[in-house]
């Protein structure tokens, strides 16, 4: 059974920083991609960061230069260490991990909330 365990969210103010967690059990060996989408209250879920196997990276644009993924292969933990936080990256954060090529999967954490006070 695949489980995805979330941690690391909570209240901050506004520049100050978290860095959350996300810890994959049950996953077949192998590539894959692990990441972080956010949804706000009122807003569709949007990417936030994502990291594949070989540690390339992508960022959405408003956290580019703010926060860093980062993965260990070995744990199937992928990290997300977010500064200089804002009130806009108030949001539920949720980890995914996914694999394109056969044997296929998707699957989500079940959410972690980041409140940015200004």
């Amino acid at each position: 059974q695949v489980q995805l365990v979330e941690s690391g969210g909570g209240l901050v103010q506004a520049g100050g920083s978290l860095r959350l967690s996300c810890a994959a059990s049950g996953i077949i060996s192998g590539f894959n991609v692990m990441g972080w989408h956010r949804q706000a209250p009122g807003k569709q879920r949007e990417l936030v960061a994502a990291i594949a196997s070989g540690g390339v990276a992508d960022y959405a644009d408003s956290v580019k230069g703010r926060f860093t993924i980062s993965r260990d292969n070995a744990k199937n933990t992928v990290y997300l260490q977010m500064n200089s936080l804002k009130p806009e990256d108030t949001a539920v954060y949720y980890c995914n991990v996914h694999r394109a090529t056969m044997p296929s999967y998707y699957y989500w954490g079940q959410g972690t909330q980041v409140t940015v006070s200004s």
